[in-house]
């Protein structure tokens, strides 16, 4: 499963939810079914199916309608819970498009190759991503943009930036 977003509250009396995306908007109404569990570790085979309804941005998330969510006191109970979609549902990535989780767990490397840690997670902070490496005790904040990323291969498990490990 690949993490889209959280419920952060309910919205309306309808059971409509308030969703923070967790990376970019995609095109949400487009995928016709949203699974959601409590726990974004949750196996698989427990996340729980719902139909999309409806869905449409606001403020600086979306909200969204799903089938048998059908009033306030529904929409609460979910309220902290991850949505998620099956790999094989989203698009495929354009050239040089990336989804987080396909760049968490890469290796990251300086431009003599030296290791800088792993891609463990990244943050969005509305002028572009930034990635979150962890190396041990150490953590670096790197701009994904292209003055600092030279290179991102899947194949490898790599990221090249123009980062120094004493930044």
């Amino acid at each position: 499963m690949i993490v889209l977003g959280r419920i952060v509250a309910p919205f309306g009396i309808k059971g409509w939810l308030k969703i923070q995306p967790l990376g970019d908007v995609l095109s949400w109404e487009k995928i016709p079914c949203l699974w959601l569990a409590p726990n974004p570790e949750t196996p698989n085979e427990q996340w729980a199916q719902y139909p999309l309804l409806s869905c449409q941005a606001h403020g600086k998330g979306l909200i969204a309608g799903l089938k048998n969510i059908a009033d306030r006191n529904a929409a609460e109970q979910l309220c902290g819970w991850y949505i998620a979609v099956p790999r094989e549902s989203l698009p495929r990535p354009e050239e040089n498009e990336y989804y987080w989780d396909d760049l968490i767990g890469l290796a990251v490397l300086d431009e003599a190759g030296e290791s800088l840690g792993k891609v463990t997670g990244l943050l969005s902070t509305g002028a572009h991503d930034v990635l979150k490496v962890t190396d041990g005790d150490t953590e670096r904040l790197i701009p994904f943009v292209s003055a600092y990323v030279q290179d991102v291969n899947p194949h490898t498990q790599t990221i090249r930036t123009l980062w120094q490990k004493d930044w």
